[in-house]
């Protein structure tokens, strides 16, 4: 039974992913951090692309659609936030924290603020808040005994979602609620891990990730209330995402390909048709637990952090026997 999947910040190396076996087998790889964020159109022809391949990860494309939020860590180790202004073709870094990493920006549904995850008191990753304009000091939200990575705002603007790790369930799904007394609520909390949790646009449901079935797979829930749990994939999926009217909702294949579903879905009930392919894509998957692309709102197009032309083969595996960590 693998005792920890998740992905790390290593000094020198930047993100590598790492899993650990109930029996003491360590296995990690350092993968190649150079991703180029590129548009796609539904037939996955190459449409545009943003800057240059960087260290980057988790784009996020704001509601109004006139930013991207990514994280950009620097040759010296230091993850930040970053805005890109699509109208303007400029770029601003919304966070400066000297000593420590923020990154994950998700964006409020008025695109005025954004929510990240940050260590700057350690060594847990907390959740934060700050004015997109880069106005204001930011807002500690959340602070607790385990890293929280925010994953989606409520169209309403009155939910956070964030995933949390647990020692004895893995990864889970959490609420935290903007009004009264912001007290968080497990939304999913079960033996295998749950990841990527998406609201639905009218806020109803929540699409994510579990490998209870033993591989990824897609799932869709009610919220605030279980009103029924739907598989929407049916061989592997990760990483969800809705169209802005909700009759949609796009994930990624094992094999990387860009797949769709249309949804049909009120307040008691939910169905969705058969998950078509649209296209295959270089998409680079990690961090393990952190987003790779993004969807506009009229799901026409795809931003995707990429793995470039010029790229190297995939990075070679290391496995450690008999692995015991340093007390």
């Amino acid at each position: 039974m693998v005792q920890e999947l998740g992905a790390l910040i290593t000094e020198r190396n930047g993100w590598s992913p790492l899993s650990v076996s109930s029996e003491g087998t360590l296995a990690y790889q350092s993968i190649s951090v150079r991703r180029q964020l590129v548009w796609f159109d539904r037939a996955g022809k190459e449409v545009g692309r943003l800057g240059q391949p960087e260290d980057q990860f988790a784009p996020r494309l704001s509601p109004d659609q006139q930013r991207v939020a990514v994280s950009r860590r620097t040759a010296q180790g230091k993850t930040d936030i970053w805005l890109l202004d699509l109208v303007r073709d400029a770029r601003m870094r919304l966070t400066t924290f000297q000593a420590a990493n923020s990154a994950n920006p998700t964006w409020s549904p008025d695109s005025s603020r954004i929510v990240f995850m940050s260590n700057r008191e350690g060594p847990f990753f907390d959740v934060y808040l700050k004015p997109s304009s880069g106005a204001g000091n930011d807002e500690l939200l959340l602070k607790s005994s385990a890293s929280k990575l925010p994953t989606d705002w409520s169209s309403d603007g009155r939910f956070i979602l964030y995933q949390a790790r647990d020692p004895k369930t893995g990864f889970d799904i959490w609420v935290l609620p903007l009004e009264a007394d912001r007290k968080p609520a497990p939304v999913v909390q079960t033996e295998f891990d749950e990841l990527f949790a998406q609201f639905s646009p009218d806020g109803r449901w929540i699409a994510y990730q579990s490998d209870e079935s033993s591989q990824a797979e897609i799932y869709v829930q009610g919220f605030p209330k279980s009103s029924g749990k739907f598989q929407v994939s049916t061989n592997g999926g990760s990483r969800p995402r809705w169209r802005r009217d909700g009759k949609e909702l796009f994930y990624l294949s094992p094999d990387r390909k860009m797949m769709a579903v249309e949804v049909k879905a009120t307040a008691t009930s939910f169905e969705t048709g058969r998950p078509r392919e649209l296209f295959p894509t270089r998409v680079a998957i990690f961090p393990l637990v952190a987003p790779t692309y993004d969807v506009t709102a009229d799901g026409q197009r795809f931003l995707i952090q990429s793995t470039p032309d010029d790229a190297e083969g995939s990075s070679p595996m290391t496995v450690v026997m008999n692995w015991v960590p340093k007390k």
